[in-house]
């Protein structure tokens, strides 16, 4: 199954019964909006309660760091899906924030049919997808047997240790200004870790908000995964989120799917460890 559908597949069938969708735009206003305004039957899930373990100190995991794997199957429960289900996710930001995390996280904990709606919200209603203003409520299902989180994952000491080595390459997939150093809207600190490169994310898609071919995604990233092998390439950015637009990007070209450093930007910044400018 890609990890993509477009908007017209999902009109074509979204009644079936075993397709669940979901959305995780995230922000200040995203319940509401969700409230006054949503795909036809889908359930609202909320990025920082459900789909990440935030804590009071954030130099402890970053701003996003993982719920408990056992916490996520419960979360998976409450919402009505099982293994079984067909879920379809989207956000109202080309799928470059949380609904790309909550499809890693169900592919990490192995899900099989999951997708991110290409274009997200601003897509399918283009298209005419029928919109509404009711709340819908999930149907509880069985617990979700899970086996820990099966993609791979890093700690800060990992990047800390090879960030600067030939053989592995760090992608860094925040916007340029961020990664240089000239700005920082959300963390302490401006600039990157030592050793890695700048691929942002937005450079993904296309001048409509869609990916782009998985024909020119691959190009993209081929080099990069196959020089040292998928078991050295690490991505992240600032809390682990938007870095899965990135994974989700390369597993839709066809490769295999890089480590994740879930604390990113935001946890190595508060840890007083070394970074770097480009100003």
């Amino acid at each position: 199954m890609s990890p993509l559908i477009q908007a017209d597949e999902l009109l074509a069938l979204y009644k079936s019964k075993n397709v669940i969708i979901v959305d995780v735009s995230n922000g200040i206003s995203s319940k509401a909006n969700y409230q006054r305004k949503h795909l036809d039957t889908a359930i609202f899930v909320d990025l920082n309660s459900q789909l990440a373990d935030v804590k009071d100190d954030l130099s402890n995991g970053g701003r996003h760091p993982l719920p408990k794997i056992e916490d996520f199957a419960e979360t998976l429960k409450n919402i009505g899906i099982t293994a079984q289900g067909h879920v379809v996710i989207y956000d109202d930001k080309d799928g470059a924030n949380a609904a790309a995390r909550f499809w890693w996280m169900l592919k990490s904990i192995g899900h099989e049919d999951v997708q991110v709606l290409n274009g997200g919200f601003q897509q399918a209603e283009k298209i005419g997808f029928p919109v509404n203003d009711k709340v819908e409520i999930p149907k509880i299902s069985g617990t979700y047997k899970h086996r820990g989180w099966i993609l791979p994952i890093v700690e800060m000491k990992e990047v800390e240790q090879n960030a600067l080595k030939e053989n592995y390459t760090v992608i860094d997939v925040r916007e340029n200004n961020r990664y240089c150093g000239r700005n920082e809207p959300l963390d302490l600190i401006a600039g990157h870790i030592p050793g890695s490169i700048n691929i942002p994310f937005s450079t993904n898609l296309d001048e409509d908000g869609l990916f782009l071919t998985p024909e020119k995604l691959h190009m993209k990233y081929e080099a990069i995964i196959n020089k040292n092998s998928f078991e050295n390439v690490i991505i992240h950015c600032g809390s682990g989120v938007t870095a899965c637009h990135t994974l989700l990007a390369i597993d839709y070209a066809g490769l295999e799917i890089p480590k994740l450093y879930v604390g990113s930007w935001s946890e190595w910044s508060r840890n007083n460890k070394n970074f770097a400018t480009e100003i």
